[in-house]
């Protein structure tokens, strides 16, 4: 069994690198990529521990981007990067930054708006990258104020709002990363961009643009793909020769809704296909 989208508390899940590991060990997947947003900090080690227990772990990360052209957010996988390529770094730094401070911004709302929690409360739920909102609601949740991360409150407070609903009393918008600077700089990381759950955030419409950027990948199989979604992955998929992928997206106890790990619509072909394509860009690259 392969798993290709997964997290851990690096960025947005409750489980560590080496708890999902063993969890993953456990239910037989043989390849697992972690791909936390926007860092490769600690695939060195789980890829170490993979070898240790028996899991492949294929070096990745989810890049928190945005299609300013057509004004929607759209994450960008990169498979088999190099963890700590400069490239990555150097795009993916301030986000991270930005974004912790965002989420400081959030708590004080959060606190001003009546709720007895603090930055200290929040925190200890981070684990190496910063805070994210899952941990304001566990704090919340360990106060009693609701009985699941993504409930009413979470809408209350950290609702995107739009045409017909307004924001949440504590959201604070981030500056994502431009899209095709995310696909360029997993290229540029030895990676395969791969586009993912592009049902999810609609960006069919994008993929004719940024294959001619270099995207090689698609995420057939999500969590949150209707059969639609799906159908219309495969059909880009072959119109442009991109490799289809697929993952759980796991999150552990933060999941919006239950998934198990692993991908039962994938096989050794896949990871085939990917360190083919990547020996390809590394070949052309050389040349």
């Amino acid at each position: 069994m392969i798993d290709l989208h997964v997290h851990t508390n690096i960025s947005d899940n409750f489980l560590s690198a080496s708890e999902v590991i063993r969890l993953a060990k456990g239910k037989g997947i043989t390849h697992l990529a972690i791909t936390d947003h926007d860092t490769t900090k600690g695939l060195t080690e789980a890829i170490t521990l993979g070898q240790e227990i028996g899991v492949k772990i294929v070096p990745g990360i989810e890049i928190s981007a945005y299609d300013y052209q057509r004004n929607k957010r759209a994450h960008i996988l990169g498979l088999f990067i190099e963890p700590g390529h400069p490239s990555l770094d150097l795009l993916c730094t301030s986000l991270v930054q930005n974004r912790n401070q965002a989420s400081y911004e959030m708590v004080n709302k959060v606190i001003a708006a009546g709720y007895d929690i603090s930055w200290e409360d929040v925190r200890k739920y981070e684990g190496g990258t910063g805070v994210y909102k899952q941990h304001i609601m566990h704090a919340l949740l360990d106060k009693g104020y609701c009985e699941s991360i993504y409930c009413n409150l979470y809408k209350k407070l950290f609702r995107r709002g739009g045409s017909s609903e307004a924001q949440g009393i504590a959201y604070i918008q981030l500056d994502y990363i431009d899209a095709q600077e995310a696909i360029g700089a997993v290229r540029e990381a030895g990676g395969i961009a791969v586009l993912a759950h592009p049902g999810q955030l609609g960006n069919f419409e994008a993929i004719d643009e940024w294959v001619e950027l270099g995207l090689e990948g698609i995420e057939v199989f999500h969590p949150s793909h209707t059969e639609e979604d799906r159908q219309m992955s495969k059909y880009y998929a072959q119109k442009h020769n991109l490799i289809m992928t697929g993952g759980s997206d796991f999150h552990g106890f933060y999941a919006e809704k239950p998934v198990e790990l692993g991908c039962l619509d994938l096989a050794q072909d896949c990871i085939n296909e990917l360190l083919a394509r990547k020996r390809r860009i590394q070949d052309k690259n050389i040349r």
